[in-house]
């Protein structure tokens, strides 16, 4: 039986050798796939003096962060410069009046300074709150006086994402990469610090790290996780992505959403992988597509929107023979994009699910058969379940919410939603975290995505998922994306509209619209067959490429 990881033999003494058996012990079942995992986590474990500054000393010139931009510009740095860098980082901000439990804003897009400023901030037991580059003036406002934020350092690409902080009352504003009338240089200021830092104490239930959280209503949450985050990315890299450390991966998301924390940074430098950064102000299949080939990336995952345009862009134009494996999250797979995208590359997506609020839950880990369209099966470090609203658990087929078990505090896990106590207990309850997500489990535990509790369509009494529809309105030969929303209905309740983009080549006219009603028809059941048909040229989407439904119910 081969245990994945275990030949990972670098030859620099025994100690350097799978850093992060240090911090957890793992069995496997006797088809090699991930069965038990058990953590040993530190008082006063840090990831920038235990991971990165460790690293930095014993293998200095393995590889952290591979970078290029749009531009041509091109910059690789080692666990060496990271350790350098971020303890220069610490020093100048420490200068500042920056100290240990300060907020500090990082806005700084795709900006290879993300990552020795983050680490910088995690040295100084500072709290680390990453912000989308497409910020406003209002989410400026309501994120610092949210959070207290003592600073913020922002990108010089993005002009207006500093502009949202120039009326605000913060205390320290510094921009890399450029200059700005009001703000401090923080590049020059980190170039003349010093590269000397001493331990600064922290534990490991101090706060680390906070994301703005949009839900369905409401204002955005502050979720807030404590120093053994890191930790609970160890299966997210290894069993999930499946990180070589020898090779290269490359997530696609931007610095201020949390799909950083999962697939750039913490899970891949524990694992001792390289992680790979492209500095783009829009997404071109052509061009990520380009740079896999050019520079040799192992491992890739990105949401399934994105390997549906990569298929659509033609994948027998690029040379894709480097990657060895691919993964994909932040919403449902479509059976035909993983069938697609296997018989382009020989590469079966293995799907995974989790939240800002925790790490990877379910997922189809290492050696896994993945079902295509399942998220998989529970991750080993948690206790997960599906249970209805009485919070019985769910026999195979029935409907329910996902929830995780967080009464022994496993690593991965956030703490609360910050200064929100009322939001804290809604959601964290009888010692489950719960999710808000929708699936059923089939009999041999594979998980299946239904959707947001809001994004549920309920109709003549018959709860309808989005995402099956969606299934199967893209498997038409003229759609080439499609979102699913429930529309209010007097008579139904609600009634199914499909939002539609085209292929090139066809023409949004009526009798397309009644040809697609026909085909979901015929693929399943009639009753949920699109009533409400709109093409259009776009969806709504994050910057991750996420579809924001609920951009499309409001409209």
């Amino acid at each position: 039986m081969h245990i994945p990881g275990s030949d990972n033999e670098r030859g620099i003494g025994e100690e350097m050798r799978n850093i992060h058996k240090r911090y957890i012990s793992e069995t496997y079942d006797d088809d090699g796939i991930i069965s038990n995992i058990k953590f040993t986590v530190p008082d006063n474990f840090n990831f920038g003096y235990d991971i990165v500054d460790d690293i930095g000393k014993n293998d200095p010139e393995r590889r952290a962060v591979v970078w290029c931009d749009d531009r041509g510009n091109k910059r690789t740095l080692t666990f060496s410069d990271i350790m350098k860098l971020s303890n220069k980082t610490a020093n100048y901000l420490s200068s500042l009046g920056v100290k240990k439990g300060d907020p500090v804003l990082l806005v700084l897009k795709h900006d290879y300074q993300f990552w020795y400023a983050i680490v910088a901030l995690h040295k100084l037991g500072a709290v680390a709150i990453p912000v989308t580059s497409m910020i406003t003036k209002h989410d400026a406002e309501y994120r610092v006086e949210k959070s207290s934020a003592k600073a913020v350092i922002c990108t010089s690409r993005i002009p207006g994402a500093s502009a949202a902080f120039d009326d605000i009352d913060i205390k320290i504003k510094l921009m890399s990469n450029g200059s700005r009338e009001g703000w401090i240089s923080f590049d020059e200021g980190v170039e003349k610090a010093s590269d000397v830092l001493d331990r600064i104490p922290t534990s490991v239930t101090d706060k680390f790290l906070i994301y703005f959280s949009s839900g369905t209503s409401g204002y955005p949450k502050m979720v807030l996780h404590d120093h053994s985050y890191p930790l609970g990315h160890i299966a997210t890299a290894k069993h999930w992505q499946n990180v070589d450390p020898e090779g290269t991966h490359f997530t696609i998301a931007e610095t201020g959403w949390a799909k950083v924390a999962w697939g750039k940074i913490y899970g891949q430098w524990i694992m001792e992988s390289a992680i790979f950064v492209y500095d783009f102000m829009k997404f071109e299949p052509s061009d990520v597509l380009s740079k896999i080939s050019e520079f040799g990336i192992t491992t890739l995952c990105c949401p399934p929107t994105m390997f549906r345009f990569f298929i659509n862009e033609g994948l027998d134009k690029y040379d894709l023979t480097s990657l060895k494996h691919s993964s994909i999250a932040g919403e449902a797979l479509n059976p035909d994009v993983f069938e697609n995208w296997y018989k382009a590359t020989g590469l079966k997506l293995m799907e995974g699910f989790g939240q800002t609020e925790t790490t990877a839950m379910i997922m189809n880990s290492l050696n896994m058969e993945p079902r295509p369209g399942s998220m998989g099966k529970p991750s080993p470090q948690y206790v997960v379940d599906i249970v209805d609203i009485d919070g019985k658990s769910c026999a195979p087929g029935e409907t329910g919410e996902i929830v995780v078990r967080v009464s022994e505090n496993p690593p991965g896990i956030f703490r609360e939603y910050y200064r929100d106590e009322d939001k804290t207990r809604t959601t964290i309850y009888n010692g489950y975290h719960h999710t808000g997500d929708v699936a059923w489990k089939d009999e041999d535990g594979y998980y299946w995505y239904v959707g947001r509790n809001d994004d549920v369509i309920k109709s003549s009494g018959y709860r309808i998922g989005p995402f099956e529809i969606e299934s199967v309105v893209v498997r038409h030969e003229s759609v080439l994306e499609c979102a699913v929303t429930g529309v209010p209905d007097e008579i139904r309740g609600q009634v199914i509209k499909a939002t539609i983009v085209l292929r090139p080549g066809f023409e949004g006219t009526d009798d397309l619209m009644k040809e697609i009603q026909t085909f979901v028809k015929k693929e399943t059941a009639p009753y949920k067959y699109p009533r409400i048909v709109e093409f259009v040229k776009e969806l709504p989407k994050t910057v991750n490429g996420k579809i924001r439904r609920m951009a499309i119910r409001e409209k």
